[in-house]
């Protein structure tokens, strides 16, 4: 039964004395690295395969990165585009952009070149940290045709010597005569630059949205929308001090810069990283490194339960284990947990609200409602407010949908140089989502969909969630996604797009005919399409958008 004090916000009698403590973010990352600095210098900040990094070692590196900069005349203010993977070149370019006073441009290492000449240009980058591959195979055409005047180049074998062949299958290539290299600044045992140190207000990142939904817009994350994340993390997770992290989610992310990097960094934990994901490669970590904590798509835990090679004693260190980028089937959290013992607690946040603005707290566990089937996301923090309000912008009750909005300390201050655009998503600072769900009586939120991916079947509204999840309890189905296709009868039909778990044959109208039995005759998939791999983003989110336009090009 819910505390009477918290009805105006139920969620809170959900949450722990810890989790509901005041939160106060009145500087930085920054700020925090060199509080551990001054206490425990030496300890392991950073694990990269057999390499490791202290505290010590990754303050001295950022700082001489940051007075390069300076020497090349990088103002306060000025953008720094970092384009790596999960290695520690990403976290000493990351800090030494900080520390110089630059705001930081996460970029996606998997876009094209007309995806990141957009970013160069619409942020106005002024300096460019990519790996030397990167910049030999493309980025030297795309950033002459952009702003960028400083380059750093980076070859992610530096900082470990195994070599992992599963992963780092490229060689160092000979320094270009047009960019200097990361490490050896970084060695060069310069001094940060005498400027002010990051505020709350300062923007940190320039976060391009994926795409999902059109032109990336640039959501600027402040130091302290990060830093409150950041801090939520720390005192809501409950891990050992000092705790050790593993870097599922990739750290040019929202969801890896705050709940991996940042987190670490506020509780002075340890962070593993291991270049990019591979099943084998992250099994192996686990046993190596034990760590306490990760957060990736589900995707990535379909993924790891599939492999040959995977045992109970993988997930045997973990204290806890998050899901985001998109709401986690129920049935997959209940395979996961029969078979290799962790719960898989949702969470969702978006990058305009710096990742997680909801939950599931590490003493609880998520319900399913009961009508729908769908598995809550979790329940936002004692200084956040979600509320679910129709199409005209009022609140509906408990249990009826809407789309939800979200305000609190970590909601990003708008767009970077779109005020239109701010204006229609951000009116009077509160988030307007896309998503559509519902929040019951205790206060647990539910995610339905995206507003857009709504499919309208002869007039019947199908959220491509609730037939996804069906799909997810077929013992066959390793991945799954639903899209609406024109239809000259229907308007729209409902198509699944599935791939199939290792060693599993079967035939598509089997899946069509599995829905059929458990939804409503309007709902079930008249087409079934069975793929080697589903279209994902970096981050692990599948790609709706891919398959209606595979759809589309097939008619």
């Amino acid at each position: 039964m819910t505390d009477s004090r918290y009805a105006a916000r139920p969620w809170l009698g959900l949450l722990n004395e810890a989790q509901r403590g005041p939160i106060s973010p009145d500087d930085s990352l920054v700020h925090a690295l060199r509080r551990v600095v001054a206490e425990t210098p030496e300890r392991t900040f950073l694990t990269y395969f057999d390499g490791r990094l202290s505290y010590r070692e990754v303050e001295e590196l950022s700082d001489s990165v940051a007075g390069y900069l300076a020497a090349r005349g990088l103002e306060h203010g000025d953008r720094v585009a970092v384009l790596l993977q999960n290695s520690p070149h990403f976290v000493i370019a990351l800090l030494g952009a900080w520390k110089a006073g630059a705001i930081v441009v996460p970029v996606n290492p998997m876009y094209k070149s007309g995806e990141v000449t957009h970013v160069l240009r619409d942020g106005e980058v002024a300096a460019l940290i990519c790996s030397d591959r990167a910049w030999e195979s493309y980025l030297r055409e795309t950033a002459a045709e952009s702003p960028v005047r400083i380059v750093l180049t980076a070859c992610e074998l530096d900082f470990q010597t195994r070599g992992d062949a599963r992963v780092l299958t490229f060689e160092r290539l000979p320094q270009a005569s047009d960019a200097e290299d990361l490490v050896a600044v970084a060695r060069q045992g310069r001094q940060a630059p005498d400027v002010p140190a990051p505020a709350p207000a300062d923007i940190a990142l320039i976060s391009y949205t994926s795409g999902t939904s059109g032109a990336p817009k640039g959501a600027t994350n402040t130091h302290g929308n990060i830093l409150y994340n950041a801090e939520r993390q720390r005192t809501g997770l409950g891990l050992p001090d000092p705790p050790v992290y593993f870097a599922m989610a990739p750290l040019f992310h929202i969801t890896g810069m705050v709940c991996q990097l940042g987190a670490s960094l506020v509780s002075g934990g340890s962070l593993v990283l291991v270049y990019r994901f591979e099943g084998g490669v992250v099994l192996d970590a686990f046993a190596e490194h034990r760590p306490h904590y990760t957060v990736g798509p589900s995707t990535a835990f379909m993924a790891l339960a599939a492999h040959p090679d995977v045992t109970p004693d993988h997930f045997a260190s973990f204290r806890n284990i998050s899901s985001g980028g998109a709401p986690v089937p129920p049935a997959l959290v209940e395979k996961f947990r029969v078979g290799f013992g962790p719960y898989i607690r949702n969470g969702y946040g978006l990058t305009e609200c710096t990742a997680p603005c909801a939950s599931v707290p590490p003493q609880l566990e998520a319900p399913v409602d009961p009508a729908s089937g769908t598995l809550a996301v979790g329940v936002p923090g004692p200084d956040t407010v979600v509320r679910i309000v129709d199409d005209q912008g009022e609140e509906v009750p408990f249990g009826e949908q809407g789309e939800i909005v979200v305000r609190g300390p970590q909601v990003v201050p708008g767009y970077w140089r779109r005020p239109e655009a701010t204006a229609e998503t951000f009116p009077d600072g509160e988030l307007r989502t896309g998503d559509i769900g519902f929040m019951d009586p205790e206060g647990w939120l539910y995610v339905v969909d995206r507003k857009k991916d709504m499919i309208n079947a002869s007039g019947f509204k199908v959220w491509p969630r609730e037939v996804e999840d069906v799909l997810y309890t077929h013992p066959a189905v390793r991945e799954a996604a639903v899209v609406g296709v024109p239809d000259g009868y229907r308007g729209e039909t409902v198509k699944a797009y599935i791939s199939l778990r290792p060693g599993a044959e079967t035939d598509p109208d089997e899946f069509a005919v599995y829905c059929k039995e458990r939804l409503a005759a309007y709902k079930y998939p008249r087409q079934v399409e069975i793929l080697p791999e589903l279209p994902k983003t970096a981050s692990g989110k599948i790609l709706r958008r891919e398959l209606r336009s595979r759809s589309h090009d097939s008619e």
